[in-house]
């Protein structure tokens, strides 16, 4: 069924790659992957020029599927997707916060789990669309740049793009976001020894 859908998609070229990658973010069931990857195949020279257009067309559709978590709730992804998806994203949730939208960016498991989830958990919006920009351009962009150099060649390369993006580029993020705790823990710690320090002085001169 879902590779009769795929087929036809492939058919409008750029449209279909659109209507895929919006339907990733939302509700459809199959990653904007498996539409990227063959249309790149049959033209490498437009592979950015599709990865773009799965780009624009994820970021779209976000703020969609996060409006259906929010009024339709949790249950909903239990009816359109497989349990396991949503359990693995759901403890990516609870043990990581924010920081699995970025891994949900770049594994297997279809972005809009990670969207309607954020909705469902009263996730900012706006967080979620900061983090799904980076997220998804490193997904499309490398898919789309192996295609772009390296021609149909690529296609033995980009079928574990995810698992070395996700080796690479997941330890990068969180080395930055430890590094982002600790200087702001610093700052709080110099705003509140400051603070005291006021408080000493002015009871020093009220005396």
């Amino acid at each position: 069924m879902f590779q009769n859908i795929l087929d036809f998609l492939m058919e409008y070229g750029y449209l279909g790659m659109f209507i895929h990658s919006f339907a990733d973010a939302v509700i459809f069931p199959v990653p904007a992957f498996f539409l990227q990857v063959p249309l790149s195949l049959v033209d490498p020279s437009q592979a950015l020029w599709i990865a773009t257009v799965g780009y624009i067309a994820c970021l779209i559709g976000t703020p969609v599927g996060y409006f259906i978590g929010k009024v339709l709730g949790k249950s909903v992804l239990y009816k359109i997707l497989k349990k396991e998806w949503i359990d693995s994203a759901t403890e990516m949730f609870q043990k990581k916060g924010e920081v699995a939208i970025f891994i949900g960016s770049f594994t297997p498991i279809p972005f809009k789990v990670f969207t309607i989830m954020s909705g469902c958990l009263k996730f900012p919006l706006w967080k979620l669309l900061g983090y799904a920009a980076i997220g998804r351009a490193v997904k499309f962009y490398v898919v789309g740049f192996l295609f772009y150099f390296y021609g149909k060649m690529a296609a033995n390369m980009v079928h574990n793009v995810s698992l070395y993006i996700f080796l690479t580029v997941v330890p990068l993020i969180l080395v930055g976001l430890w590094v982002k705790k600790i200087v702001a823990k610093r700052r709080q710690l110099k705003t509140e020894s400051t603070s005291v320090s006021n408080g000493i002085n002015e009871k020093v001169m009220n005396k």
